[in-house]
């Protein structure tokens, strides 16, 4: 599937309060934008690494400069089957 282009106008302002030009700041916001799809969970890690233009090690890897733990999403599916393990322990015909 080809790629889709979105043009975004952004204040000159901004531009000049982030001290960057037009192309390093598209490429930030670019990264900026898949780091929070994937921390939502909107995105996965492979989609979100094409997303922000670098391989996903590289994208997995640079999670840490944004505060996102990489496996958050695996780690909330372990919590909810150990919850549902730990209700379901004890009572008639289970361990």
């Amino acid at each position: 599937m080809p790629d889709r282009q979105v043009i975004l106008e952004i204040p000159e302002k901004v531009l000049l309060a982030e001290k960057t030009d037009e192309i390093a700041f598209a490429k930030e916001m670019r990264i900026l934008s898949a780091v929070k799809l994937f921390e939502m969970g909107r995105l996965s890690s492979g989609r979100a690494a094409e997303l922000a233009g670098m391989p996903r090690v590289e994208f997995l890897l640079s999670l840490q400069r944004y505060k996102v733990f990489p496996l958050a999403a695996e780690l909330s599916d372990l919590e909810q089957a150990y919850g549902r393990s730990l209700l379901g322990f004890g009572t008639e015909g289970n361990p």
